[in-house]
């Protein structure tokens, strides 16, 4: 078997193993073997197998940034001025609260994800990234439904609504 990155192919052990690992990340080999059904030393093969081609990249715990006393989250659309990219003139130690950092195509170059202490915390932190270009403030007043987990695609077939008014001269 490849074990390059883009070729490994996951089959139905290796996606009950992540299933599991992903609802805890704690299991022993003996109780994932047992949960899966498969012996432990045949569990801790397959782990680290999908540790080295980088499927699993690593194990953490998950803290609740409301509860860590983080509790606004605002996600900031940012399109960046010639020479003053983000990405390019700035690390992420400079910013602490951005949590996630997405290159987008469109209008805007990059959304960021924040998580601040207080609304004058979140200002302090739009004043150091409007460094970088025009920026658009999005605070986010309650999530309504958040996971994390990876699941194994599905092919669901799902309909598009044909555009009306937008055909061809008849």
């Amino acid at each position: 078997m490849n074990s390059s990155r883009s070729e490994y192919a996951l089959d139905d052990v290796d996606w009950r193993i992540l299933d599991e690992l992903q609802k805890d990340g704690r299991l022993s080999f003996n109780e994932l073997g047992r949960r899966i059904h498969l012996s432990s030393p045949a569990v801790a093969e397959r782990v680290r197998r999908l540790e080295q081609v980088g499927v699993i990249s690593g194990y953490r715990a998950v803290v609740d940034p409301v509860r860590a006393g983080y509790g606004i989250t605002a996600f900031v659309q940012l399109r960046c001025k010639l020479g003053s990219c983000l990405l390019r003139t700035s690390r992420a130690a400079d910013y602490p609260e951005v949590t996630e950092v997405h290159k987008l195509s469109g209008a805007h170059c990059t959304m960021i994800q924040i998580r601040a202490a207080s609304l004058a915390h979140l200002e302090g932190v739009i004043e150091q990234l409007g460094r970088h270009g025009e920026l658009h403030t999005h605070v986010v007043l309650s999530t309504q439904y958040q996971d994390a987990t990876v699941s194994r695609p599905e092919t669901i077939e799902r309909p598009v609504t044909p555009s009306a008014g937008w055909s061809g001269p008849e």
